[in-house]
């Protein structure tokens, strides 16, 4: 039986890294959120499952994103042509990218193909991206709809945001490899990731029946505990705060256990955090993942809590 993590962003990468250190490859399974793809420079780009890929990789770059001493000479030369290049990628992260979308089209799933460039690179855990189908998030603002990353980026996260919605070309539906993921899983972590754009998307999709099957979603019966993105009272990284607020929420491990209350009903058996929290079984530790040892602590203490809950 294998351990689950649903992951987007550095916050849930991070806790997979401790994860395979606690578990090993061989049990270790990644359900990364696609929201976030973009299809630009004649590649799908994938950022939260090469992310989760590269740090499990121990390839991940010091900046926090990319391959680590990757070069930007594409990109410069785009610039230099006249070209507005305003998503930076390096050239072996241009290269990945390229590569899966070559594999895509010559009729490989997008699950197939990640499971293929993560071979090439060593890395045994399987990471699965939340759907094969073209999954997009898009966040409304004061100046309308915007696609996640041009908001991202282009418009640097400028709040307020309004609302959060998700478009697919077609139905988005959980592969069969994250139904067998979530079916045979001892415990289901939900990484300390933004709930609103990087696990939500996930939601998103598990509450739609699987291709093939229309009855329900996916079955999970293992527990599904929660590590809070809050630590003292802060977000460590990125626009968190900004989106809780969008749906009524504080900058709290309550926050956050609220939210997924709203767009997921009963999914939560128990949160992580270092703050307390009366609504829910909590596990109070110290969450700040610092460097390996304390990813390792972190990954340790949340999957003995996830199977005492199991034991209940």
């Amino acid at each position: 039986m294998s351990v689950v993590v649903l992951a987007g962003g550095t916050g849930g990468a991070k806790l997979a890294r401790g994860m395979l250190d606690v578990v090993g490859p061989d049990e270790l399974i990644v359900i990364a959120n696609t929201g976030d793809d973009i299809d630009i420079y004649g590649a799908h780009v994938s950022p939260d499952p090469d992310l989760v890929s590269f740090w499990l990789a121990d390839e991940i770059d010091e900046r926090g994103w990319g391959l680590r001493g990757d070069t930007f000479a594409v990109m410069d030369a785009l610039r230099a042509l006249g070209s507005d290049v305003w998503f930076n990628l390096g050239d072996r992260d241009l290269a990945w990218c390229l590569e899966r979308r070559r594999m895509e089209d010559e009729g490989m799933r997008p699950t197939e193909a990640l499971a293929r460039l993560n071979e090439s690179i060593g890395v045994r855990a399987r990471v699965l991206p939340t759907c094969d189908e073209s999954l997009r998030t898009w966040v409304r603002t004061d100046a309308g709809w915007r696609s996640f990353q041009e908001f991202m980026i282009r418009d640097r996260c400028e709040p307020p945001i309004s609302e959060v919605a998700f478009r697919s070309a077609g139905s988005a539906r959980p592969s069969a490899e994250v139904v067998a993921a979530l079916a045979g899983a001892r415990a289901v972590i939900v990484g300390p990731s933004n709930p609103v754009i990087s696990i939500w998307p996930i939601l998103h999709v598990l509450s739609s029946a699987p291709a093939g099957d229309d009855d329900a979603p996916p079955r999970i019966d293992a527990p599904v505990v929660c590590v809070s993105p809050v630590v003292g009272g802060k977000i460590v990284k990125g626009p968190t705060a900004a989106f809780l607020a969008a749906y009524g929420q504080p900058v709290s491990a309550a926050g956050v256990a609220a939210f997924y209350e709203t767009v997921s009903p009963g999914l939560l058996a128990g949160m992580i955090a270092d703050e307390p929290l009366g609504a829910l079984p909590t596990l109070q530790i110290d969450t700040f993942m610092s460097d390996a040892p304390s990813r390792a602590r972190v990954a340790e203490q949340t999957l003995a809590f996830a199977l005492s809950l199991a034991a209940r």
